[in-house]
């Protein structure tokens, strides 16, 4: 009530103006009711700003206030040597005048409004400590998320930086657990576990953005259009997004393949013990496995499934899937064997 009040008087008071100040200068009473509605129309205009203003956040106020004085400043400038070689020309020289005013004047109000809306000042930083920042964007992926060991490298501090989680992952995400199938319901809720444990964590940071790609339609496609955008690297463990990636210049973090590298060297003739779990692909072969998961085929293991033996590495194979080791019984050397 008290606004609607205020506008009234504001409306008053510029019909007040517009009527004395035409009566004064023109000394045309005729003229004054029409100087008294101008006025009015331009309280009116006022109200309408500022009701308009009202609706914007402040960074937009104030960018938009900072780009409407480089505007103003800049078409100064511009015609100053113009209007200095036209002043015997008045009519041109205050045409010009003000049309580069008002252009030059409402594009710096709207470019610096839609800058500053899009600010953030959080990320405000200075030379250099701008630069180191942005280039160490790291963007994790849904399946990287998912797999968890993401929140165990963190922990160790072998990774630094910011961990951007882009929107149209979190909502792939909230999609998964969200599904009718209990094993991907459980995959997406142990996801957002993993990023919950990963925002609790003291040495890194994590943030959302709301950077979206609306005519890309791909997940994937979206996230590396984004590592594009920002010189940020992917963390993922998804073997064509990483191709994908490289392919268009964004660098990978695969977890997978650091997993790879910090498997223990193994070579040949080097001697393990390990437990035969299962038939190997071919004949007489059995399987074991290491404590990283890799797995050993072991020849002439058939027959030892189920018990623990020691075994000596023959060959290693390295395939794009990881690492395999071959292995025969050292009994087959003539050592002993272990129940």
């Amino acid at each position: 009530m008290g606004l609607i009040l205020l506008r009234v008087v504001v409306l008053i008071l510029s019909g007040l103006g517009g009527f004395v100040i035409t009566l004064r200068l023109l000394n045309q009473p005729e003229l004054a009711l029409a100087g008294a509605a101008v006025g009015v129309a331009l309280g009116f205009l006022v109200i309408v700003f500022e009701r308009i203003i009202r609706k914007q956040h402040i960074k937009a106020i104030m960018g938009g206030s900072i780009g409407l004085l480089v505007g103003l400043a800049a078409s100064n400038l511009l015609t100053y040597g113009v209007l200095r070689d036209l002043l015997n020309e008045p009519y041109v020289s205050i045409t010009i005048y003000l049309l580069l005013n008002v252009l030059l004047g409402y594009s710096g109000l709207i470019i610096g409004a839609q800058k500053g809306a899009a600010f953030d000042p959080s990320e405000l930083k200075a030379g250099a400590t701008m630069a180191n920042t942005i280039a160490s964007y790291k963007l994790l992926d849904t399946s990287v998320i998912i797999d968890g060991r993401i929140a165990d490298v963190c922990e160790t501090g072998f990774i630094e930086g910011v961990f951007l989680i882009p929107q149209f992952v979190l909502q792939e995400l909230q999609y998964i657990a969200d599904s009718a199938d209990p094993l991907k319901r459980t995959r997406g809720r142990r996801g957002l576990d993993i990023l919950k444990r990963m925002q609790k964590m003291t040495d890194i940071e994590v943030r959302v953005t709301e950077q979206d790609f609306p005519k890309i339609k791909s997940v994937d496609a979206k996230l590396v259009a984004l590592g594009k955008k920002l010189n940020a690297k992917v963390i993922t463990n998804d073997f064509n997004l990483n191709k994908v990636a490289e392919l268009q210049g964004v660098t990978v973090l695969n977890l997978n393949q650091l997993s790879n590298a910090l498997k223990p060297v193994v070579i040949p003739g080097e001697f393990m013990k390990l437990k035969v779990i299962k038939e190997g692909t071919e004949s007489n072969q059995g399987v074991a496995y290491l404590d990283d998961g890799t797995m050993v085929v072991v020849d002439n293991g058939k027959r030892l499934i189920g018990r623990t033996i020691d075994t000596v590495v023959t060959s290693v194979l390295q395939t794009t899937a990881g690492r395999m080791i071959f292995a025969k019984p050292k009994e087959d050397n003539g050592g002993a064997q272990h129940q």
